[in-house]
């Protein structure tokens, strides 16, 4: 009997955290006045606001968290109530860092971003997080899935700021990987209503040295992520490294994702990969 595929495993994203912030602070160094209100691919953000963004992160989550200082919550315990929230937040935040000038936000990102880094290596990669990943459907998750979603949220902002500037990306292994293999684990929450077709899977294959190639599956009870070598899929979508993160963190309309994606087989399970999200807001 075929020993059926192993779900993917634990995404050792410490390391990236670390090098995706120092990238950071070296970028943040060499910024310009004419530089810091270049727009972004966020509509209504400019340059200085996703770094604004970046710090008020940043300093909402050592002071929740690390520091155990809470003064507001979600109206309810539900996706909508929580997304309301953290755009609230969001908003709040980038209004007032949005404002301060390069030199004014390297001096605070510095010792906030080292704090950052430092705080969320402090537990073990199996204890509980403090968050759960709600977009991966968790109500509990382990510390290691928290590190890896912290990541994609640094990662992706920072590469947005590169875009806008056409500023060498972060598209280097170790940097990226780990930030796609955060947001595959969407995918199993996105399926969770699809009926299984005939044990058939789906590839979602990323190219390029940064890629890899993640398969889901269903085990007969639910969909399941994994790295191991299934034939024959039912859907095959193939994704250039350079609209991969832009696709799961809604950087790009979905019609010119399409478009620039290459699919093979059932075309509305492919659709449904290139709808997934991984942030909350």
């Amino acid at each position: 009997m075929a020993r059926p595929p192993a779900p993917a495993g634990p995404i050792h994203a410490l390391d990236a955290l670390y090098g995706t912030e120092t990238r950071l602070r070296d970028l943040l160094d060499t910024l310009t006045t004419r530089e810091w209100d270049v727009p972004t691919i966020v509509p209504g953000w400019r340059v200085r606001h996703v770094a604004g963004h970046l710090l008020d992160a940043a300093l909402r989550r050592l002071s929740l968290t690390r520091d155990g200082v809470a003064f507001e919550r979600p109206a309810a315990d539900t996706a909508e109530a929580l997304r309301t929230f953290v755009d609230r937040l969001n908003a709040e935040g980038v209004a007032v860092y949005g404002r301060l000038s390069p030199a004014v936000l390297r001096s605070l990102m510095r010792p906030a971003s080292a704090a950052l880094c430092t705080w969320m290596a402090q537990r073990g990669p199996d204890l509980p997080a403090d968050f759960p990943v709600s977009w991966a459907g968790d109500t509990a998750s382990p510390q290691w899935f928290d590190v890896a979603r912290e990541l994609t949220e640094r990662w992706h902002h920072q590469q947005q700021i590169r875009l806008a500037l056409d500023r060498p990306g972060l598209m280097v292994r170790e940097l990226y990987h780990p930030v796609l293999d955060c947001f595959m684990r969407a995918l199993p929450w996105r399926f969770r209503d699809v009926a299984p077709r005939d044990g058939g899977h789906v590839a979602v294959v990323v190219t390029g040295e940064c890629g890899d190639t993640w398969r889901l599956h269903h085990d007969g009870t639910r969909w399941q992520l994994t790295m191991d070598d299934l034939p024959d899929p039912i859907t095959r979508i193939t994704i250039g490294p350079d609209i991969a993160w832009r696709i799961f963190t809604k950087g790009i309309p979905a019609d010119e994702a399409r478009r620039r994606c290459r699919i093979e087989g059932d075309d509305a399970l492919a659709a449904r990969v290139l709808a997934t999200t991984a942030i909350v807001g």
